[in-house]
């Protein structure tokens, strides 16, 4: 593997910078440009990224954090082979994660902020009605990241923004929702329901119900 062929330059952008390597080399992992075993040098892939060593440095430290890298001091840091062992445990901390955010979130969010949040759940209905489920995942993982910004817990943040590469690469193939519309469409309803009410609670109950952790 080529880490030349496999990571664009970057911009320099001042503080963002190692935030930008930090997620420029997770996503090549998740992807598969940097494919599982392979090993990772500071220095190539700072001249791949037209950045210093030092983000680099800093990048694959909090990939082995996470468990996207694995180091042996001295002989090679490399990517690490996905653990099926983990996807029920990151499945039940993903069900989990999601209710907090709405148990803090809901009610303290600003009336507009609500107002976008339920615009947000009547897309993610229309998406489940119709069965998409691309846009389905990707307007829930809007709906709860929304959520989570808006909720002004900068810990919450942080949290799910360290876990989640971590959660999406333990998870693949799992769909966050049930497989009947029907049955999909009173839950969200009754999700939607709690929301308006600014019933972190309940929705938060909701949540862990539908996903076998009542």
């Amino acid at each position: 593997m080529s880490t030349d062929a496999a990571l664009p330059r970057l911009e320099p952008q001042g503080a963002t910078l190692r935030d930008d390597v930090y997620s420029v080399i997770a996503e090549a992992i998740l992807d598969g440009r940097l494919e599982p075993g392979s090993t990772l040098r500071d220095l190539d892939l700072a001249e791949s990224l037209g950045v210093s060593r030092t983000p680099v440095r800093e990048a694959l430290q909090r990939l082995q954090r996470i468990g996207l890298v694995e180091v042996s001091a001295n002989r090679w840091t490399r990517v690490s082979v996905p653990d099926q062992g983990l996807y029920e445990s990151s499945r039940e901390f993903m069900v989990y994660m999601m209710g907090n955010t709405l148990s803090i979130a809901l009610p303290r969010i600003t009336d507009e902020q609500l107002e976008t949040a339920l615009a947000m759940l009547d897309d993610i209905i229309e998406a489940s009605d119709a069965d998409e489920h691309i846009r389905l995942v990707r307007a829930n993982a809007t709906f709860f990241r929304y959520l989570t910004v808006s909720s002004g817990n900068r810990v919450l943040l942080r949290v799910q923004e360290e876990a989640d590469y971590a959660m999406r690469r333990n998870t693949v193939g799992w769909r966050p929702y049930g497989e009947c519309p029907d049955q999909r469409r009173v839950e969200y309803l009754a999700l939607r329901d709690a929301v308006a009410s600014r019933d972190g609670a309940a929705a938060e109950a909701l949540i862990r119900k539908r996903h076998g952790y009542a």
